[in-house]
């Protein structure tokens, strides 16, 4: 069974809409050190506000009650500034951080232990009816800013970095940045926490300095190869220096990369 219909069937499940909302309540305190009680999360937090908007209307769109449950989404998006269609599936535990500009679309689906953060969007890329958002499986993490678009697949404890733009699938385990989002680790078991969510999604490695250090590293290596063949002695080892800045000047951005 693909994880995909793994989560979809978690998302079918009907525990009490208590249950749920005591879940997603609690989930809080576990992902933002700055909660220090229930009173406080209750009366302040955009997110929370937002989800158990979702949670009411959610069930008045899945028992046909159409209108009703698009006004209180509305009338949640004009409170908290977090737009989520009332038909998108959201699984357990769910937590939206600052909850500012935040939109979740019609068919997105989102599985347990997802955290996403200001500024996210699980869009569509057609006007077409049918499946247009993203899923998004357990333990996801998308930070600030980034866009996740059209009807792709984001595998279980995937990091897409801030302001990425992802449009392709992802496997599970993943960490994506970029414009278009590309792919840059893969990460075992032991790079979790305890209750096997990883939010340190500000810790991304930079695919274009990487690219270019490769290309510096293979420059030197053709250097010394033709230097050999025309029988002259090695060039002088430049490293930490870039002779376009000056000759003798360190650059910082060359030093960086080694």
């Amino acid at each position: 069974m693909s994880e995909a219909i793994i989560m979809t069937a978690s998302l079918t499940a009907d525990p009490s809409l208590w249950a749920i909302l005591k879940e997603d309540l609690n989930c809080v305190f576990q992902r933002d050190p700055a909660a220090r009680s229930t009173f406080e999360v209750l009366a302040t937090y955009p997110g929370v506000h937002a989800l158990l908007t979702h949670r009411f209307s959610h069930r008045l769109w899945l028992s046909g009650w159409r209108f009703p449950a698009r006004f209180l989404s509305f009338i949640g998006r004009t409170l908290t500034n977090v737009d989520i269609h009332p038909g998108a599936a959201i699984g357990r535990r769910f937590f939206i951080d600052h909850g500012a500009c935040v939109v979740v679309g019609e068919t997105a689906e989102i599985g347990n232990d997802v955290t996403l953060y200001h500024g996210v969007t699980l869009g569509g890329t057609s006007w077409n009816k049918g499946k247009r958002h993203p899923t998004l499986a357990d333990g996801v993490v998308v930070g600030a800013g980034a866009k996740i678009l059209g009807p792709i697949n984001i595998g279980a404890r995937v990091r897409v970095g801030a302001n990425s733009v992802v449009v392709k699938d992802v496997p599970a385990d993943r960490t994506v940045v970029g414009v278009p989002g590309r792919i840059v680790d893969t990460r075992g078991g032991n790079a979790y926490l305890e209750n096997g969510i990883n939010l340190d999604h500000n810790v991304m490695p930079d695919p274009v300095a990487k690219s270019i250090s490769c290309l510096i590293e293979r420059i030197e290596t053709m250097e010394k190869e033709l230097a050999e063949l025309r029988q002259e002695p090695p060039p002088p080892d430049h490293s930490g220096q870039c002779k376009t800045c000056s000759a003798g000047d360190l650059c910082c951005e060359h030093e960086s990369m080694h």
